[in-house]
C-alpha cells in the first residue's frame, strides 16, 4: 500500500478515498448489523442509509429494495458455508461404501460453527441474523433461507438416508429439523450454559462443541424410529 504523502494533499485525498469502503459495502455492513439486532421488518430504509452514511438513491441504485439488500447479504454470507459443506460431503462420498454418519454430521456442522462465527464472514452479526430469519414466519425470510441452503441440505438428507437406510424418511426429516435447532442454539451462544457450569461448558469453543454435539446427534439419528411406534401404544406407555 502506498504511504500517504502529506506534501501531496491531492494524492493523499485520493488514497484515503480508495481505502474507504464503497457505498455498497457500507450499506451491506450497516444493514446486516441492524437486521441482526432488530429484525428485517423493524428496520426502515431511512435508518439503513443513515447508518451507512449514504443517501437513499444509493440504496436503490445498488440493491433496488430492502428485500434485495437482505437477500444479497445472506447469499454472500451463506455461500462459503454451503460450499464447504458440499466439499466435505464429496470427500466422504469418494471414500465409497456406506457413508459414516458421524462424518456426515461433522461435514454439515463444522462449516456452520467455524465459518459462521468467523468475523471475516459476518461473525456474530450473521449468526444473529441467521437465527432471526430461521425463526421469523415471513415469506421473505423463508425464501432467502431456501435459496441459500435448500440445495446443500437436500444433499445431506440424501446422504443421511444412505447412512441410515433402516430409518424411514419422515423420521430422518424430523431428526434433521432437531439437528438444525441444536446447531442454531449452539451458534447463538446465549451464555446460559456458561452461567450454569461456571464456564466449563462453552459453545464458543468450536472443537469442544463438535466433540460433544456429534455423538449426541448421532445417537438421536440412530434411535428407534418414532414413526414406527403406534400412537395408541405411545398413549398407553404414558
Amino acid at each position: 500500500m502506498t504511504a500517504l504523502n502529506p506534501r501531496d494533499p491531492v494524492k493523499a485525498a485520493d488514497d484515503v478515498t480508495a481505502l474507504k469502503p464503497s457505498a455498497r459495502q457500507r450499506l451491506m455492513d450497516a444493514s446486516e448489523q441492524l437486521f441482526a439486532e432488530h429484525g428485517w421488518n423493524a428496520v426502515s430504509i431511512r435508518t439503513i442509509v443513515a447508518a451507512a452514511g449514504v443517501n437513499l438513491a444509493a440504496l436503490h441504485y445498488h440493491f433496488g429494495s430492502k428485500e434485495q439488500l437482505l437477500t444479497e447479504i445472506f447469499a454472500a454470507r451463506a455461500k462459503p458455508i454451503a460450499e464447504e459443506r458440499m466439499r466435505l460431503l464429496a470427500a466422504i462420498e469418494r471414500e465409497g461404501g456406506t457413508p459414516s454418519l458421524e462424518g456426515i454430521l461433522e461435514a454439515f456442522l463444522r462449516p456452520a460453527l467455524t465459518i459462521g462465527s468467523d468475523e471475516r464472514f459476518g461473525g456474530r452479526a450473521f449468526i444473529k441474523l441467521r437465527a432471526r430469519l430461521a425463526t421469523e414466519p415471513e415469506t421473505v425470510s423463508r425464501k432467502i433461507l431456501a435459496n441459500a441452503f435448500d440445495e446443500s441440505s437436500g444433499e445431506f438428507l440424501a446422504a443421511l438416508g444412505r447412512a441410515l437406510p433402516e430409518i424411514p424418511q419422515s423420521d430422518l426429516e424430523w431428526r434433521f429439523h432437531f439437528m438444525l435447532g441444536t446447531m442454531f442454539y449452539t451458534m447463538a451462544d446465549a451464555g446460559r450454559i456458561q452461567s450454569l457450569t461456571d464456564g466449563r461448558c462453552d459453545p464458543g469453543r468450536v472443537e469442544d462443541a463438535l466433540l460433544h454435539i456429534i455423538p449426541f446427534l448421532a445417537a438421536g439419528f440412530r434411535s428407534a424410529p418414532g414413526s414406527m411406534v403406534p400412537v395408541k401404544s405411545r398413549r398407553r406407555s404414558k
